[in-house]
């Protein structure tokens, strides 16, 4: 199939250059509303077609599916668009400011019946991840009672930076905090009860939070996310017959701990999840299963359930 990139930070970077290890991938184009970014992007990475809008991109009848690397407040408009315009879509994590505009998201999804769309959750994708699934499904460490996960750094503050800004969907918990909610959610399911807290910074973003989520039969997970502090990014997850550690960057991790046994890999970086949109979508799928729109609006859940309790709401920000 052929790529079209909408945007081109640093995390738009990172992606395409893995893009292009996957076999059977071609980059067509990106788009940014610098064109002259758009056209730097395109000669480093060998690109065909640099635009300056990403309607212009959208437009492109060669194009079979975009990722949507803009920050998250651009997600819901830039995604619509994106369907409407017949493009199977990959959107960067978290996939929108609010439940709200996810759900938009998605019904529009479902009302195409052949396009695909995903969250590029791409942890889900991650070698060591999918064996630490397979450890809790297979009993190895018996039932989970905890789970501790933390995602942060510092970042000086800047009203004008995106992870800031909150037109732009700046703070920890949408940015960095999807990370450990979405690991719990994985292990554990849908929580119970959400309770957080943290504190805000002047743009009315959340500078860091922690979150805690609690489970009917009294497991729980004790999670944060900083832009103020370095945590790290490291997770443990703790059962009645033994437990997982899962090593800095827990997003992406070369190397786990199951029950004192190490287990590592070559970093794989993105090209996991790039072969599953590219797999799926070959197969006629419209969602994949190990990130499915479900899943996604689950996670959207509780993170504005987290949010709303720390004190920011970003639906006065939403059109």
């Amino acid at each position: 199939m052929k790529w079209g990139v909408i945007a081109t930070g640093g995390i738009a970077q990172a992606v395409t250059a893995d893009m292009l290890k996957v076999d059977g991938v071609t980059v067509l184009a990106v788009s940014s509303r610098d064109k002259s970014k758009a056209q730097a992007f395109a000669e480093r990475f060998g690109i065909e077609r640099a635009y300056g809008d990403y309607r212009d991109l959208l437009a492109d009848p060669e194009v079979d599916v975009v990722y949507v690397a803009t920050p998250h407040g651009q997600h819901h408009e830039v995604t619509l668009a994106a369907l409407d315009a017949g493009k199977h879509v990959l959107c960067e994590k978290a996939f929108a400011l609010t439940v709200a505009q996810a759900e938009e998201m998605i019904e529009k999804a479902r009302s195409k019946k052949f396009q695909f769309l995903m969250e590029a959750m791409w942890t889900r994708f991650n070698p060591l991840i999918r064996k630490v699934q397979e450890a809790v499904d297979n009993g190895e460490i018996g039932e989970i009672r905890m789970i501790r996960a933390d995602f942060g750094f510092r970042h000086a503050f800047d009203d004008g930076d995106r992870l800031w800004a909150k037109g732009a969907g700046g703070g920890a918990t949408l940015d960095l905090g999807v990370y450990p909610v979405a690991l719990t959610h994985q292990l554990l399911g849908v929580p119970t009860h959400v309770h957080a807290h943290g504190s805000i910074a002047p743009t009315e973003v959340d500078a860091d939070a922690g979150i805690f989520l609690a489970y009917g039969n009294g497991a729980h997970a004790l999670l944060s996310c900083s832009l103020v502090a370095s945590t790290g990014a490291r997770a443990e997850i703790v059962g009645t017959l033994g437990r997982i550690e899962i090593v800095d960057p827990m997003f992406n991790p070369t190397a786990v701990v199951i029950n004192g046994i190490e287990h590592a890999v070559e970093d794989g970086g993105y090209t996991h999840q790039i072969q599953a949109v590219e797999d799926y979508i070959a197969m006629g799928f419209v969602e994949h299963p190990d990130v499915s729109w479900e899943d996604t609006l689950e996670v959207m859940r509780t993170l504005e359930e987290a949010l709303r309790q720390i004190g920011v709401n970003y639906a006065d920000t939403v059109k």
